[in-house]
């Protein structure tokens, strides 16, 4: 028997109730890999790094009083996990040496194809629209 429950039944329905209930370890996973991401897009920068864990244990605990089945969990979780893809994939960090700036691009960063490159100059449209449409 699950959890003490006398009948079969009591047990199923306690056992329904909490498969539709966040996992609490999702909120540790999506945590840890906020932190990975932030350590690898500010790898060697110590100041952003400490400022962006701040920030993160900042956010994960204004949210920890919250229980698991609190409507405002799991959107808390998919935000911190699309933190985390952003920062892994999108963020490039650059120094300056000299007149220049030289970029450290990891393993995770997306890169694309280059295409809106060959068309500097001219006017894209994206969805029928201008990027000065409003």
């Amino acid at each position: 028997m699950a959890r003490g429950f006398e009948d079969s039944k009591q047990s199923r329905r306690y056992i329904q109730y909490r498969t539709h209930l966040p996992d609490p370890s999702m909120a540790l996973q999506a945590y840890r890999q906020l932190l990975r991401a932030a350590r690898i897009a500010f790898e060697g920068d110590t100041r952003v790094l400490t400022a962006a864990r701040q920030q993160i244990r900042q956010g994960f605990r204004e949210k920890s009083w919250l229980p698991a089945s609190d409507p405002e969990v799991q959107p808390a979780i998919k935000h911190a996990e699309e933190v985390a893809h952003f920062l892994r994939t999108n963020l490039v960090q650059g120094k300056k040496k000299g007149d220049r700036y030289v970029l450290r691009i990891h393993d995770d960063i997306e890169r694309g194809d280059n295409d809106t490159v060959k068309l500097a100059g001219k006017t894209v449209k994206i969805d029928g629209k201008k990027c000065t449409d409003s």
